[in-house]
């Protein structure tokens, strides 16, 4: 499944995912506590997502997005 995620990095309340109502440019929401410096947010975005899904971090992939709050992300659930 392919996702559009909108990223809050060094939150106090990640690692967290939360389903966004009302935003037309985010279906998720990810709170990670890591700083967008050197990929450490794109990182915990894959890990919070791939907990939060229940699959392997390998099976979660940026596709769009690695430099913006807003990114496009699949998540291959199938196995």
């Amino acid at each position: 499944m392919d996702l559009t995620v909108r990223v809050k990095p060094g939150s106090r309340k990640g690692p967290l995912v939360e389903e966004t109502e009302g935003d037309p440019a985010a279906s998720v929401t990810v709170y990670v506590r890591e700083r967008a410096v050197d990929g450490a947010a794109n990182a915990g975005v894959v890990a919070a997502l791939a907990a939060h899904f229940g699959v392997p971090r390998s099976r979660v992939t940026i596709l769009r997005g690695e430099s913006s709050r807003i990114k496009r992300v699949r998540v291959d659930d199938a196995g």
